[in-house]
C-alpha cells in the first residue's frame, strides 16, 4: 500500500512542478511577486501602508531569491517524496537512485521550459532544484533518524535508506 501512495504522491508532485513551469514568464513573474509582497506584509509592520509603488519596488528586489526558494523548495518536497517511493522498491542505494531521478527531472523540466513563452532553461536552477532534492533526502533521513532512537540514544538501524 506504500508503494502505491508514495509513488502517487510523487507522481503529482512532478505535475505539480510541471505545471508551475509550464506558466508563461508573465504569469510566473505575477506569481513570484505577489509572494514577494506577502513576504512584505510578514516581515514589515507596515508594509500594507505603503505605497502601491513602493510595495511593488520591494516585491522586485525580492524576486530572485523568491523564485530561487521556491525552486528548491518544490524540489525539496519531490526529494522526500522520491526517497519514500523508492524505498518501497528497493533496498539498496535507495538515496543515490532517489537524487539521480530528482536531478533527471529538474533537467527535463529546466529543458521543457524552451518551449514556454518568455522562459529559459538555467543550468543553475537544475543546481539549485538538485539541491533541493538532497535536502529534502536529508530531511526525511534526520526524521526516521530520530524516529528510530530508542530510549538509551542509540540509534537502531533503519534499512531503506
Amino acid at each position: 500500500m506504500k508503494k502505491i501512495i508514495f509513488t502517487t504522491m510523487t507522481i503529482l508532485w512532478m505535475i505539480v512542478i510541471f505545471m508551475f513551469s509550464a506558466k508563461p514568464a508573465d504569469e510566473s513573474t505575477q506569481m513570484s511577486r505577489s509572494v514577494g509582497k506577502l513576504v512584505g506584509e510578514i516581515l514589515i509592520s507596515d508594509f500594507k501602508e505603503w505605497p502601491e509603488e513602493r510595495q511593488e519596488i520591494f516585491a522586485e528586489r525580492i524576486d530572485y531569491p523568491v523564485r530561487k526558494c521556491a525552486h528548491a523548495s518544490e524540489y525539496a518536497i519531490l526529494g522526500m517524496l522520491l526517497v519514500l517511493s523508492v524505498s518501497c522498491y528497493k533496498r539498496k542505494n535507495n538515496v543515490a537512485y532517489a537524487f539521480v531521478i530528482g536531478t533527471i527531472y529538474a533537467a527535463g523540466d529546466e529543458f521543457h521550459q524552451l518551449f514556454v513563452e518568455g522562459r529559459s532553461c538555467q543550468l543553475t536552477d537544475v543546481m539549485i532544484d538538485s539541491m533541493g532534492v538532497v535536502t529534502g533526502i536529508l530531511l526525511i533521513y534526520i526524521v526516521l533518524k530520530i524516529k528510530n532512537c530508542d530510549k538509551s540514544g542509540k540509534s537502531r538501524t533503519y534499512d531503506k535508506i
